[in-house]
């Protein structure tokens, strides 16, 4: 496997598990009471996101691990598609 090929599979990955991450937070956003909508969860992913950060700082004085996750996993997948995006072709 070259390196584009493994740079791809990397941020492909990130993206599997940032979206895993989201479902996570809407499922801890219901159970705190907060209304959420499976179906618009695209529109509505940065709104979530958001609420959950709130409501953990609320909680404990801090963003929440699922928040931190997520920005991280946003974070890998965009450096790893512009680095398999700027590696030459073998």
């Amino acid at each position: 496997m070259d390196l584009r090929t493994a740079l791809f599979t990397v941020a492909v990955l990130a993206i599997l598990c940032n979206v895993v991450i989201i479902v996570l937070i809407i499922a801890a956003l219901n159970r705190r009471g907060q209304k959420t909508n499976m179906l618009l969860i695209r529109l509505y992913v940065y709104k979530y996101v958001s609420a959950y950060r709130q409501i953990t700082q609320k909680e404990s004085g801090k963003p929440g691990r699922l928040y931190h996750l997520w920005v991280f996993t946003n974070i890998l997948a965009l450096a790893a598609a512009l680095a398999g995006l700027l590696v030459p072709r073998a």
